[in-house]
């Protein structure tokens, strides 16, 4: 009996999907746990594996396409098999779902049109029928590291699938006169004549869309306001240095901040909040989320209980999660639920920056990079090292002498990290 496989929905915001690649073509055999498409989510873009076992008889969204969440996908059954009377109710549901969608458009208030400072790029396509790629994602995360263009590789793999192996055997060839080469992240550049102008529409990838529109919310629903120190790393940089010269232990000035953060957290109750319309949520749970900037913009990945974690246990998982990040393998489960947010540019110089809050949380902290710099000690000017940091607050759950007072016990743990393993 043949069994319709309905978009999934892979993350709590999603509300539709777009069909990244196909991996089985229609007539191929499928077993359970093989892995179907690569489903473009809100938030990353996953592997969708059947649950089922059989022949794939019909595909219902082509690649490049969305569909709504529980909407037809693709049908599995036994060779041969008649499908129409499935392919007539899924066709029906289809129309009741865009139906129900455009009426609650309709009904629901416009918002306001937000204009987000942010250059998007999209991947670089092997050259296939439909113009997508046809790639493994540790394949293309590999590509991606070693800059290397997808389209210039013939793919070993099932139905010319590139793998692993393809990517870590290529050999560059001289660029044509037409494109430069570019990451799978990156589109391919094209020489224009000088004098020329020349413009190129990159299509909103669904995280982007749903970062655009979740900052754009945030932006103009949450009074923001900005409260910034300026934190001695003297101590935290002589602390590191010894934790690390034990064997099998690394540890990163990002997992000193998100360690201290999530005891600052404790002492102060009010800052991990949330608002809504009736009452503020407090909440005794300390989840950290940390951004991470991926290929399509950015995720979260979020350290449950952060506060009951050692330094070397927070950096383990921070590393695992966003590695899983970057290569497309992070759980939807692992991007839910922060009570406060970390945002860290040091590492690409930034001095200073503010950030939008990561709602429902009610605060989010820029890092910037640690500097070298002349400071007043004990009335002499010495050499020293500082590092800024930037509180955002929603004023309608974090009144400002809150907001200073929780910077206050982060400084006092970061400029005394012996404090911090206790």
């Amino acid at each position: 009996m043949a069994i319709v496989v309905n978009m999934p929905r892979l993350s709590d915001t999603m509300e539709e999907g777009v069909v990244a690649q196909w991996l089985k073509n229609v007539g191929d055999s499928i077993e359970e746990g093989d892995i179907l498409a690569e489903i473009e989510t809100d938030k990353a873009t996953m592997e969708f594996e059947s649950f089922n076992e059989g022949t794939l008889l019909h595909i219902g969204v082509q690649e490049g396409e969305s569909a709504p969440v529980d909407t037809l996908l693709a049908i599995i059954g036994e060779k041969g098999e008649d499908i129409s009377s499935l392919l007539d109710g899924s066709a029906a549901a289809v129309e009741t779902k865009k139906e129900e969608k455009k009426t609650e458009e309709a009904e629901a208030p416009k918002e306001a049109e937000v204009a987000l400072p942010v250059a998007e790029a999209t991947e670089t396509k092997t050259t296939t029928s439909n113009g997508r790629i046809f790639a493994s994602p540790l394949a293309k995360k590999i590509a991606s590291d070693k800059g290397i263009n997808l389209a210039e590789l013939n793919g070993s793999g099932d139905n010319g699938r590139i793998t692993k192996k393809d990517v870590e055997n290529y050999t560059p060839s001289t660029a044509s006169n037409e494109t430069v080469a570019s990451s799978p992240s990156t589109p391919v550049a094209k020489f224009v004549p000088a004098g020329e102008e020349h413009t190129e529409e990159v299509k909103n990838s669904q995280m982007r869309k749903a970062i655009a529109k979740a900052l754009g919310n945030s932006k103009f629903t949450a009074p923001h306001f900005y409260l910034t120190i300026e934190v001695d790393m003297d101590n935290a940089m002589d602390s590191r240095k010894t934790i690390n010269a034990i064997p099998d232990t690394k540890v990163s000035f990002n997992d000193m901040v998100v360690k201290a953060c999530a005891m600052a957290l404790k002492k102060h109750p009010q800052v991990n909040t949330s608002w809504t319309d009736n009452a503020t949520v407090f909440k005794s749970h300390i989840h950290v989320g940390v951004a991470v900037a991926v290929d399509d913009g950015l995720v979260v990945p979020v350290l449950k209980f952060t506060d009951q974690m050692s330094l070397t246990q927070i950096g383990e998982k921070v590393r695992e999660l966003a590695g899983k990040a970057r290569n497309k393998k992070i759980a939807p489960n692992e991007m839910e639920g922060s009570t406060f947010t970390i945002s860290n540019l040091g590492m690409f110089g930034i001095q200073e920056f503010t950030s939008i809050i990561n709602q429902p949380n009610s605060a989010i902290l820029s890092v910037g990079a640690i500097l070298q710099k002349p400071v007043v000690k004990e009335g002499q000017i010495v050499v020293g090292n500082t590092m800024k940091v930037t509180l955002a607050c929603d004023h309608r759950t974090v009144d400002g002498a809150v907001g200073a007072q929780f910077l206050q016990t982060l400084r006092t743990y970061l400029e005394n990290p012996v404090t911090m393993l206790a």
